[in-house]
């Protein structure tokens, strides 16, 4: 029997669940993670998604592992900028960011603050540190890599694979939300 977890915003309008064990779990510390985190932490009511390190928490699923239950209507997408290859979903019932999503990618990188307090995956790696401010310093907990390593790309390569090289489209999002 596959487990699923259960997951939502903060209040409780918006409701997803995934299935199985994710991909990875991760620490983005891209120039881009950071820029459109410190974005969206100034939405009313928004969560704190930028860590101490500046680095933003995400779980991986393959798209065909996450399933939304409700709350969708709220769903909003932000770019950097128009031609950026990722958008960021945020429920705007509370302003809980709940994934990113890159162009054709078939996995989904769900937001570490949609896991209820202590049920968090375990971190496993830190990726693109090369984009920290010059004197960051980075706890030896895990590998902190300055790029996306070989090993992120194979186990996404396996999860696509996994999928039959399928992409399946996310389609619930319902317009633009500008920062």
């Amino acid at each position: 029997m596959t487990q699923t977890t259960r997951l939502g915003c903060a209040c409780g309008q918006v409701h997803l669940e995934v299935e199985g064990a994710p991909i990875v779990s991760t620490e983005c510390c891209c120039n881009s993670c950071r820029a459109a985190g410190a974005r969206i932490q100034t939405l009313p009511s928004a969560p704190r998604i930028l860590g101490p390190i500046g680095a933003t928490r995400f779980v991986l699923y393959r798209k065909d592992r996450v399933r939304f239950l409700a709350g969708t209507e709220h769903f909003k997408e932000f770019r950097l900028t128009p031609e950026a290859k990722t958008r960021r979903v945020v429920a705007t019932c509370c302003n809980t960011p709940v994934f990113l999503e890159f162009q054709g990618g078939h996995w989904l990188s769900l937001y570490g603050c949609l896991w209820p307090t202590g049920t968090l995956p375990p971190l496993q790696l830190r990726t693109m540190t090369e984009d920290l401010p010059p004197g960051s310093t980075l706890p030896d907990d895990i590998p902190n890599g300055k790029r996306q390593s070989v090993s992120f790309f194979a186990k996404l390569l396996g999860a696509w694979i996994a999928m039959g090289f399928r992409s399946p489209k996310i389609t619930c999002v319902n317009g633009k939300l500008q920062l």
